[in-house]
């Protein structure tokens, strides 16, 4: 019973592998940058393995915590709108900026700059993976990121596709929106490494 139960967790621990490909364009441009001004679009994404609507998602869910306890499936509904703003978008920001100052480089990501450049982050499929306490799966999310001329939004500089970033966290996690925002800051620290290797070689 022990090797089951020991077989199990592994089997829930095993990492998902993130695939990050250069669409087009080259890193040049950022070596001499101090400032990158960052948006986020989470207007038109899909979530689950059925790639439904957020609204549709947003809907079932609501309505399955409302049949478990009355009146949770509102109170979710309210985290989940302001966890975009209080955890997705800060974790990415974050994460971006801590592996790069590690490397003494002086490039920042931040919102509302006015600078050169823009990275938008374009949100593309989320999974938010679940947690059953010995067994669990990480949150998946997919974007799309992509750096323009802050002046000119059709000369995109630099698209990078990033797909299935992993998100979770040591111990447990019971938070849909708090893995997924792992996935996120999994996202933000693969694109800075990037740019280590590339924008700095």
């Amino acid at each position: 019973m022990k090797k089951l139960i020991f077989a199990l967790f592994l089997i829930s621990g095993i990492a998902f592998a993130q695939d990050m490909k250069v669409v087009k364009g080259n890193f040049d441009f950022l070596k001499d940058q101090t400032e990158i001004n960052t948006e986020f679009d989470y207007s038109n994404f899909t979530m689950m393995k059925e790639k439904k609507s957020e609204a549709q998602y947003v809907e079932e869910r609501t309505a399955e915590l409302n049949e478990k306890t009355k009146g949770n499936g509102n109170i979710w509904q309210k985290k989940w709108v302001s966890a975009k703003e209080s955890i997705w978008t800060p974790k990415f920001l974050e994460i971006a900026n801590v592996v790069l100052a590690k490397e003494k480089k002086n490039i920042n990501f931040q919102e509302s700059l006015t600078t050169p450049y823009t990275l938008i982050v374009q949100t593309v499929w989320v999974y938010p993976g679940w947690d059953a306490g010995i067994m669990k799966q990480p949150a998946k999310v997919t974007t799309n990121l992509k750096f323009v001329e802050t002046a000119n939004r059709s000369n995109v500089l630099l698209e990078i596709t990033s797909e299935e970033a992993p998100g979770d966290q040591w111990g447990n996690n019971y938070s849909n929106e708090s893995r997924i925002g792992e996935g996120y800051a999994k996202t933000a620290k693969s694109l800075s490494k990037l740019i280590l290797k590339k924008a700095y070689k």
